[in-house]
């Protein structure tokens, strides 16, 4: 693969996001190994700033890059459009300090490049694959890279809204997903905050035409491009910081809560972990790499499915009670997620006028989550998993169906068969249920269903 540039200058005007200030960029052919860099034409002998981790300046409300007195703010969208279409090089010169916003996505600066035309240059484009795991967590946000055959992102945002709630997506990015799936996805904003964030010298430029802006009970704006396009464009921020790292990785990025500021945290992580260049395809085990035995080779950042969850537990329907497993850590930490739906047998019953999931099954969903964890690993996996005691249980808040459960699974103390696990159930962001308790892994008794056999 050889380096890529624009074909030939073309030029957009607009406003800035947070400045409100009318705004016009000039996007010029960059020669090999140029990188991506802006350009102050209204500054005296215009100085230029590298799209580089080394400049990063802030994160808030967007990324922005400076270098002495100089400072370019929201320069994401157009990294991400740069990269999502594989340019390296690329000269971006403004007359102010921040780029045009224009609709509040990648996609008119995809479609200003393609105007342009893409051109290879003379020199060939590094591929870098990660040789071991990365991951990266602060409070309720995980980001983890694992090795992978292609450049993927699994995203997860989650907010106390009702018009979003928790939305999740999964995609192999190249060129046409990104242009299709990714790009046209807008920024958004909640209705409460924009007078806020204004005085306080945020999203002056912000309006309907270049934002989704989410009220108490209605999105403000016309329609939706996708039903799940506030997780889009996470990913399409993402990428714009991930690409601050100036090299095009192959890996299996899973963000959970991410943000401008975690993703740069993240991404200098990436920059100082083990990496190979890739000079051709090369077969890379991906996250759930099937073992000889049947089982799964769980890796920090591994994302399990029902499927994948009766391979590991012996539970089954209707008592299995996780949909979704994220590994943040195969020894310590594990996120399970279970979707509570109108038609779960229990709500019949517990209670026919006033549906409550019941408290007893938080806390076995929160156990299977544990039960995850533990037996994914091989030297367990022929073990049954028992309860020895259950202390400091609280149950905050009533769980309604339509709710989707969140479980966060950490473990406190731990010996070679048994242990202590915090556990923490959240809907909405809202803490529901939180418990400790103790288990045990006990060798299956003769005439027992063994865990094969379940499956």
């Amino acid at each position: 693969m050889k380096q890529c540039t624009i074909n030939k200058e073309v030029m957009i005007d607009g406003v800035g996001m947070h400045t409100g200030k009318k705004t016009h960029a000039v996007f010029k052919p960059a020669p090999a190994n140029y990188g991506i860099r802006f350009v102050r034409n209204d500054m005296p002998g215009k100085p230029e700033i590298r799209a580089c981790l080394d400049n990063v300046t802030g994160v808030i409300r967007g990324t922005s890059l400076g270098h002495g007195k100089t400072e370019v703010q929201t320069v994401e969208h157009i990294i991400a459009a740069a990269y999502g279409l594989g340019i390296d090089n690329l000269r971006v010169e403004l007359d102010t300090n921040e780029p045009p916003i224009g609709d509040g996505s990648a996609q008119p600066f995809v479609e200003l490049f393609e105007k342009s035309g893409i051109r290879q240059l003379d020199e060939s484009r590094v591929v870098w694959r990660l040789k071991e795991p990365v991951s990266y967590s602060q409070g309720k946000v995980f980001l983890v890279a694992l090795p992978s055959a292609e450049f993927r992102i699994s995203c997860t945002i989650q907010y106390d809204h009702p018009l979003i709630g928790n939305q999740f997506l999964s995609l192999d990015i190249n060129k046409d997903t990104f242009k299709n799936e990714i790009a046209p996805a807008r920024t958004f904003g909640f209705e409460d905050e924009v007078k806020q964030l204004k005085s306080r010298g945020f999203a002056r430029g912000g309006n309907l035409t270049n934002a989704i802006v989410i009220g108490r009970d209605r999105i403000l704006n016309e329609s939706l491009r996708f039903p799940d396009e506030p997780v889009r464009h996470k990913i399409m921020d993402l990428m714009g910081d991930i690409f601050l790292i100036e090299k095009y990785i192959q890996a299996h990025i899973i963000a959970v809560r991410c943000g401008h500021i975690h993703n740069t945290s993240f991404t200098r992580m990436l920059a100082r972990t083990k990496i190979e260049p890739l000079e051709q395809p090369a077969s890379i085990v991906t996250v759930q790499e099937t073992t000889p035995a049947g089982g799964i080779n769980i890796r920090a950042g591994t994302e399990l499915g029902r499927a994948e969850i009766q391979q590991i537990i012996p539970h089954r329907p209707p008592f299995l009670f996780v949909d979704r497993v994220i590994i943040i850590d195969p020894l310590t930490r594990a996120i399970g997620y279970k979707f509570l739906s109108d038609e779960e047998y229990f709500f019949a019953g517990h209670f026919p006028d006033n549906p409550i999931t019941p408290g007893a099954l938080i806390v076995e969903a929160m156990a299977q989550t544990a039960c995850v964890l533990f037996l994914a690993r091989p030297d367990l996996k022929h073990l049954l998993p028992y309860f020895m005691a259950i202390k400091n249980a609280k149950f905050r808040k009533p769980v309604f169906p339509g709710s989707e459960m969140r479980m966060e699974i950490e473990v406190i103390h731990a010996r070679e068969r048994s242990g202590i696990v915090s556990g923490k159930c959240f809907v909405n962001e809202q803490l529901t249920t939180e418990m400790e308790f103790m288990f045990s892994l006990v060798e299956q008794k003769k005439g027992d269903k063994s865990q094969n056999e379940y499956s």
